[in-house]
This record gives structure tokens, sequence and C-alpha cells, in this order.
């Protein structure tokens, strides 16, 4: 039976947003993964680590699948809905979840504390405070969105959009430097999107808000049926998100 427009962009609007979590998109979206691993990356740091922060966590979906956590677990996070849904999810493990974001006043930690930072998908990275909460020989992890990431997507939905990018990989390395940490490792990949459906198109804009800036079905409704007819058409939607991993280490 053949799904209407508004069946679908109805669905999309009344599923639950929580944390960071994309299963609502299975089988209606997929993106490539990326070479790194860096779910694999986190495991193998975090089992050798004594004291970890995991900055912007989200939901703590990341911290919860780790099957070692380190003896001192904190989770930092400074959207509302998302504090509590990794409060839920984490704190009955033993880990910490914290009301901050490095990038608003400073991290609420002491100086030199943390051995291992981690960050997946960070709106902002704050490089001074990340080195000040990192002991000596610490290390920082984290996978980045990269530039023009979906950018198809954004233009067809905004028309076209200026060449720059401040999510640019050198600009990272260098901010990381200037802050005082070796950058160890950086590696950038592309990765095939692709949507099925409008809903889920809806549905990943609603989540990942920064694709759309101020997106709203109502505001969006005529490129959304636009964007419809078109995978009606072609079966799907296809865009390229661009990632990048860095790993940096303080050495003093």
């Amino acid at each position: 039976m053949t799904v209407t427009f508004d069946e679908l962009i109805a669905e999309a609007e009344a599923a639950p947003i929580e944390g960071w979590d994309f299963t609502w998109l299975e089988g209606r979206a997929t993106e490539d993964r990326p070479s790194w691993r860096y779910s694999e990356r986190v495991t193998e740091r975090a089992a050798r680590a004594s004291r970890m922060l995991d900055l912007q966590s989200g939901g703590g979906e990341m911290l919860a699948r780790l099957p070692q956590r380190p003896p001192l677990t904190v989770a930092a996070e400074d959207y509302p809905p998302n504090v509590a849904v990794a409060a839920r999810r984490l704190v009955p493990r033993g880990a910490q979840v914290v009301a901050a974001q490095e990038a608003s006043k400073g991290l609420p930690f002491p100086s030199e504390v943390f051995d291992l930072v981690t960050s997946r998908h960070p709106v902002e990275t704050c490089w001074a405070e990340i080195a000040r909460v990192l002991c000596r020989g610490g290390r920082y992890l984290s996978q980045q969105v990269g530039p023009h990431s979906v950018r198809e997507l954004s233009e067809f939905m905004l028309g076209p959009l200026p060449s720059g990018s401040k999510r640019d990989p050198e600009l990272a390395r260098r901010a990381a430097q200037a802050a005082g940490l070796a950058v160890e490792d950086l590696r950038h990949e592309r990765l095939r999107t692709v949507f099925y459906d409008v809903g889920a198109v809806v549905y990943f804009l609603r989540l990942v808000v920064w694709i759309v800036p101020g997106f709203t079905v109502e505001r969006f409704s005529a490129r959304l049926r636009t964007l419809h007819e078109q995978i009606e058409r072609d079966g799907s939607f296809v865009a390229y998100a661009t990632r990048f991993l860095i790993e940096a280490s303080k050495l003093s």
C-alpha cells in the first residue's frame, strides 16, 4: 500500500526525539560508516583509562555501550532533555552525568584530571578547555562532522550555500596545536547517505538541527513535497556526509 506524503510527514513529526538515537531511521535511511571504527577506538582507549570524560554526550548512548568503563566515567551534556536521558541510562551503570558543555562557561572540572576525553559529533570544540582538563599524557579522541556534510540536502532545502566551512579538519589541527596538544592522527572521509522516504528526511532534520537551521515542516512544506515527488520518482535521495577523526595528546 502506498503511503501518502501527509502520512509520512505526520509519522516523522510524531516520532520521539530522545538523546542521539537514529534507530527510528532503520530501513528508511542508510549512511556508510567511516573506516576508522570510532566506537572500537573508544572502547580500546577506555579499557586503559582511569578517568574518562565524554563531552556533548547526548543521551549517553556511546558510554552505555562500552564493555568496560574507567573507574571515573563522566558524561557532560548541556541540552536538558538529553541530560535526563543520559542520567537514566548511565547513573545505574556507575557513571556520572553533568549538565555542562566546554564551550559555554568552561567545564566544571579541575585542571589535569582526565586521562581520556572523547566526543562524537560535537557541535563546537573548545580546545583550550579540553587541554586544561586533560592530565599530562592524556588523550583526546573525537569523531567530528566534516566540511559541507550532507550539503546536497541542505542546498535542496535552502538553495546554494557559501563554499567555506569552519569544520575543516586542518582548522581543527591548528586549533588543537595552539591549545598545546600534539595531533597524532587526523583522517577525513566522505560517506554516501541515502534517504528512502521524505519522512526519514524530516526526522533527520529534526534531530540534526544544523543541517537546515530553523527547520520546521510548515516552513519548508513546499520543498518537502518536491523532495517527496523526487524520491517517489527516483527511489531515493542521495547525499554525502563528511566525517573526520582527530586524536591528540597532552605532552606537558
